[in-house]
């Protein structure tokens, strides 16, 4: 899907490692949640609440799941993150991405 349709979008950036992660959340009339967000060359972990689907558009990055080694992930290639988790990408060109929250 290339784009969405009847959605509410937060104005205000979620801001991540002085900058260099961004992203805008999207909300969905069902309630579901994503972000669009762009990151930079870096290495970050973030932690889960919910399961998330990492898609990312464009870009490369190699990320460590918890229970599993380094894989690398290309644009139009994505991975899934359970919840109450940890997970470490090291972003290696200028990465864009949609991140769906699972519940």
């Amino acid at each position: 899907m290339s784009e969405f349709q009847n959605v509410t979008i937060v104005k205000q950036a979620n801001v991540y490692f002085d900058g260099k992660v961004n992203s805008r959340t999207i909300m969905f009339a069902d309630g579901s949640k994503k972000t669009l967000g762009f990151m930079q060359p870096g290495e970050y972990t973030f932690n889960t609440a919910d399961p998330e689907l990492m898609e990312i558009l464009a870009g490369e990055l190699d990320v460590l799941l918890p229970g599993s080694g380094w894989q690398t992930i290309k644009g139009g290639e994505a991975f899934n993150v359970p919840g109450n988790a940890a997970f470490t990408m090291k972003v290696k060109m200028p990465s864009d991405y949609c991140c769906s929250f699972l519940k």
